[in-house]
């Protein structure tokens, strides 16, 4: 009797344990949301204040776009070095020091007596940025299965689009009553106070070592090593970058430029414009999360890539309605047409970061992320200047919102043409199980 009480208490406080960390998994999760949503508040903060800047500076549209282009100079360059940052000193301290400087780094462009300075501070801002997607996609896959990861990066890319939707809400309040300094100023220091709660709840990173025996074991469980030219030679690899290039673009030219075509082009004022991004991107966010709760559950009966590829690609031909603002003059049809395109491109965005998660083994997922992720933000160092360019003197948007229609669709034809079989492929040669399989027909 004494022994079965012994092991029913052991089995009692066994399952507590495991149910504390699931709970506590989901309460880091929340911090990891709310951490993507002020990094997308501070930089898309700029894109609120443009027209205010270009006034103020007496600046073009072109020399205005490289100052948007600006924070994504570094923000690209510094992906695989943030990576290595994640690897050597855990999510949890990398994070906190990547919040703590971009948010020093925001609030200082209150301060800045010109382009120049804008220009500084916005690299600062995205070399310490470059941080959060790949801790946050690290946390995501280490914690969650792969059947269960569409509703967790549902979340986490909801934060990145709540985060330019209370940035522009909260941020046209503060420019019209306090102007833009001001803005930077408190939106800037005032997201600090995330910072004691992330470093009280996230779980600890272990020493180095601990994380390099980690990282050897999964090693060892790859039995076939890749290298960049077979990748190169890779239809699928090719297809899933083209993707998220052309379908970063339109996501990119949204942050940064659409605050200002619904101003300069749609007549709207500073509060109106606030208003129309603030809604399109909140009901962007939840159906971002709704939609990923059904992904899953599909994903679980017919397999991961069939069903979130579908969505991806359906997501993602479904932002060219954005074209219809070409031939709609009637300023009413903005917010309905912006927030089906934001909406369809958050939910090919959210599955395909998730295929990003599912592709490569655990110890591959920082390198597979922070590659795509360059290739997104190149996207994102080009739009600004690109749409700035197609504006010209005039500040005419046709042309821009063309381009930024059309290129989410060929994205979408990318995704398809790497196909669910392609997926696979690529997941079992990363895995190393053709390999396996080749030594087991030998036998």
């Amino acid at each position: 009797m004494v022994v079965a009480f012994c092991s029913e208490g052991y089995i009692f406080v066994t399952v507590k344990r495991r149910l504390a960390a699931m709970n506590r998994r989901w309460l880091v999760l929340a911090l990891v949301f709310f951490g993507i949503l002020v990094s997308y508040i501070d930089r898309g903060n700029l894109s609120v204040a443009a027209p205010s800047i270009m006034r103020d500076f007496r600046i073009a549209p072109s020399t205005m776009g490289v100052l948007l282009s600006a924070f994504f100079w570094t923000y690209a360059a510094f992906q695989i070095p943030a990576g290595a940052l994640v690897d050597r000193f855990g999510v949890r301290r990398a994070y906190a020091a990547g919040f703590l400087v971009w948010s020093m780094a925001s609030a200082a462009i209150a301060f800045s007596r010109g382009t120049g300075d804008v220009i500084g501070m916005r690299m600062l801002l995205g070399l310490a940025e470059s941080i959060g997607p790949l801790a946050s996609i690290s946390f995501i896959r280490n914690h969650f299965a792969g059947t269960e990861q569409g509703l967790p990066t549902s979340i986490y890319i909801a934060g990145q689009n709540l985060g330019p939707a209370l940035g522009a809400l909260v941020g046209a309040i503060l420019l019209d009553r306090y102007g833009w300094r001001m803005m930077f100023a408190i939106t800037g220091l005032g997201a600090l106070i995330w910072l004691p709660g992330w470093l009280a709840a996230a779980p600890p990173d272990g020493t180095r070592a601990e994380r390099q025996a980690g990282k050897a074991a999964d090693d060892l469980a790859e039995p076939r090593r890749w290298t960049w030219s077979t990748l190169l030679a890779n239809r699928t690899f090719w297809a899933m970058s083209f993707a998220i290039l052309l379908s970063s673009y339109f996501w990119y030219f949204v942050l940064t430029w659409v605050p200002s075509y619904l101003i300069l082009a749609r007549g709207f004022s500073t509060l109106e414009m606030g208003r129309v991004v603030s809604t399109a991107l909140i009901t962007m966010a939840i159906v971002n999360v709704i939609g990923g709760s059904v992904v899953d559950k599909l994903a679980a009966r017919i397999g991961v890539f069939r069903a979130r590829l579908g969505f991806a690609a359906a997501g993602w031909a479904g932002t060219a309605a954005i074209l219809l603002l070409l031939f709609t003059p009637d300023r009413s049809w903005a917010l309905p047409i912006l927030t089906f395109a934001m909406c369809a491109t958050g939910i090919g965005n959210a599955n395909f970061w998730t295929i990003a998660q599912h592709v490569p083994p655990k110890n591959m997922v920082g390198r597979t992320v922070g590659y795509l992720n360059t290739v997104s933000v190149a996207a994102g160092a080009a739009a600004p200047v690109i749409t700035g360019y197609l504006l010209g003197s005039q500040k005419h948007f046709g042309m821009a919102i063309l381009v930024a229609g059309v290129c989410p669709a060929l994205a979408a034809v990318c995704l398809l043409a790497a196909g669910s079989q392609g997926l696979e492929r690529m997941k079992e040669y990363l895995a190393g199980i053709n390999a396996g399989r080749e030594a087991g027909r030998g036998m």
